[in-house]
Order: C-alpha cells, then sequence, then structure tokens
C-alpha cells in the first residue's frame, strides 16, 4: 500500500471555516465555543484510518466532554471509491461509535483550505482556532505491531485543555493519498 504523508500546515494558521453535511444532510459549521477544535481528514477504505478507526471513536468519548469539538470529514472522490459514499460514512460512524459529525466534503474544497493530504490527516486548533498540532495520532502503521494509542494525538490535546502548548517537534501523519476528483487536484503536491 502506497503511503503519503501530511503537508504540515504552519502552525498558527486560523482554522479554515467550513460549513458540510452529514450523511443525513443535517449542516454542520466549525464551532467557535470551543476549548480545543480538532478536524480530522479520514475515509471508510484507507487501511490506515481502518487501523485506527476504534481509538478515533475512543478520543471522541474522551475529549468530546471535555471542551473539544470534533469534526471527521471525507474529502474523497465517491465516484471512483464507492465505499467512501456519505451513505457508507453513516454506517461507519454508528459501527465504530463516533460520538462526532462525520462530514462529506463533496467538492474537497475544505481538504484544499486544510492542505489535506491523506487520511488519516489531524489539525487541532486551540480556543482562538489557530493550529496548534498537526501531526501523526501515534507511531502504530498498520504494517508494524505498535499499539494503537492515539499517544501523540492525545499529549497535543491534553496540552491545550491545560492552556499549554502542544510538544513543538511533530511527525506527520502517514496514509493513503486523498483521493481527488480528476482534474481537482491541489496546486500543492
Amino acid at each position: 500500500m502506497a503511503a503519503v504523508e501530511s503537508q504540515m500546515l504552519p502552525l498558527g494558521t486560523q482554522a479554515p471555516a467550513f460549513k458540510l453535511p452529514e450523511p443525513d444532510g443535517t449542516l454542520c459549521s466549525l464551532r467557535d465555543d470551543a476549548q480545543a477544535t480538532l478536524v480530522m481528514f479520514i475515509s471508510n477504505h484507507c487501511p490506515f484510518v481502518k487501523h485506527v478507526r476504534a481509538e478515533l471513536a475512543r478520543i471522541g468519548s474522551d475529549y468530546g466532554p471535555r471542551g473539544v469539538a470534533i469534526y471527521a470529514i471525507n474529502s474523497n472522490d465517491v465516484a471512483n471509491y464507492p465505499a467512501d459514499h456519505p451513505d457508507r460514512m453513516q454506517e461507519e460512524a454508528e459501527t465504530w461509535g463516533y460520538s462526532f459529525p462525520y462530514l462529506y466534503d463533496h467538492s474537497q474544497s475544505v481538504a484544499k483550505a486544510y492542505r489535506a493530504a491523506c487520511t488519516p490527516d489531524f489539525f487541532l486548533f486551540d480556543a482562538e482556532q489557530k493550529l496548534v498540532y498537526r501531526g501523526q495520532l501515534d507511531n502504530s502503521r498498520p504494517s508494524n505491531k505498535l499499539p494503537v494509542d492515539g499517544r501523540d494525538l492525545r499529549a497535543a490535546l491534553d496540552a491545550v485543555l491545560a492552556s499549554e502548548k502542544p510538544a513543538a517537534n511533530q511527525k506527520p501523519s502517514i496514509g493513503c493519498n486523498i483521493k481527488w476528483i480528476a482534474g481537482n487536484e491541489p496546486e500543492y503536491f
């Protein structure tokens, strides 16, 4: 399986606003009253996401109640990757117990605004919606035997909730490339 690293959006970047639908059509926007905001680009079919989806659900249940606004976004081309279709997204969210909105970025404009490159790709913002962490969930990969514990992302979340800065040494996330609609590929590749 070919892997792509995240683009490492510059720290301090303001969270790009969005208004995206959940699979049932309910529109969801970035909240401005959260202590922290976590935006994750994921998909249903990617082996890297399948490897960590139980931990994503745990992060949602552990940090949502603590004032973290959490959003998962699927920006993949569903015409060529039907496993990522919104109908399947709702099933995925229910099966894995996602307590956060799982949104569909049909135009792929939100993925471009965040310079998302892979699934999973994580972006953590502080209370002022300034980027403080962009990087990996942890060192686990489908090809190694390391436990999926969310160590890196959890440390960043804990730091933000304690009004501290996450560690400056941040490793890029790695995963499947976002499946761009033909002719819609971003310039940052």
